[in-house]
């Protein structure tokens, strides 16, 4: 007669969010739906549009953002920081630092029966960067946003929308949202199409701009009401280890004026606990 073998062990559910990535591009306000601990240092390089004020040029950034997991749901964020340089196609260079945001997000729902979260969170940009970059201005912003990720297999769909807010109102309101596709088709590359956008709802009276900074800088331009920019763009991340994701994004302004932005590369290392 065959050995009972005893009872059979449970096998446990793989997290559907193991597979997800983090965004790449617009970093500082697209922002992550699902909770993590990680460290991730950041490098942009932004081609500024012949048409702009400063007849072109580009703009570099060396950045450190930081999450903590503080509970499954709940995660501090610090979302942008860093050394900022804009060489000018007139000859003027202009190089400091950003302000520090900081803020929080929670997952108010983490469905994984059917892959599905969606997590609210704020951030509060403090003025304490560099003038010379159009930092350390006014008394700084909050960012209050919304993000969902949904996924289907080993494709995954995310989303982003907020306002960012200054608390000085010569500086301007603008709304943003974002959207990504990424799917995984294996460890070493996992492709995505994304797209950035930003709508000034009510505009500033710092400078006489018809445009605004968007994601990098709030210039308070006092003609740039109603105005929007959007970028359309790919990239892919690769997971060195299983703690260890390096990605790389390409994005294009598609929308006159295009102002600040001409094409950006966008290059990070999610290191992750």
């Amino acid at each position: 007669m065959a050995k009972n073998p005893g009872p059979i062990a449970p096998v446990e559910a793989v997290d559907w969010k193991a597979n997800t990535i983090s965004p790449v591009a617009n970093p500082m306000f697209f922002e992550d739906p699902v909770i993590r601990t990680e460290i991730r240092p950041i490098f942009a390089y932004h081609r500024i549009d012949d048409g702009f004020v400063t007849n072109g040029g580009h703009a570099t950034l060396y950045a450190l953002q930081i999450r903590y997991a503080i509970t499954d749901r709940l995660a501090f964020i610090a979302t942008q920081d860093g050394y900022f340089s804009i060489n000018t196609g007139l000859g003027v260079d202009w190089e400091g630092w950003m302000d520090l945001a900081a803020g929080f997000k929670y997952a108010l729902i983490d469905d994984q029966a059917n892959q599905f979260i969606l997590t609210p969170g704020f951030t509060y940009s403090i003025p304490m960067g560099s003038n010379e970059v159009f930092q350390g201005n006014g008394d700084g912003d909050l960012d209050l946003f919304v993000s969902a990720e949904k996924g289907f297999g080993d494709a995954h769909v995310m989303a982003n929308a907020g306002f960012r807010i200054p608390l000085d109102s010569a500086f301007s309101t603008m709304f943003h949202y974002s959207a990504m596709i990424d799917y995984h088709v294996c460890q070493w590359f996992i492709p995505f199409v994304v797209a950035n956008g930003w709508t000034v709802v009510s505009e500033g009276s710092t400078i006489g701009l018809d445009s605004e900074g968007y994601d990098v800088i709030n210039f308070g331009s006092s003609a740039a009401g109603g105005t929007t920019q959007m970028t359309l763009g790919g990239g892919f991340r690769t997971r060195l280890t299983d703690n260890l994701d390096f990605g790389i994004a390409y994005e294009k302004a598609i929308l006159s004026p295009e102002g600040l932005t001409d094409d950006r590369f966008t290059f990070d290392l999610s290191i992750r606990f």
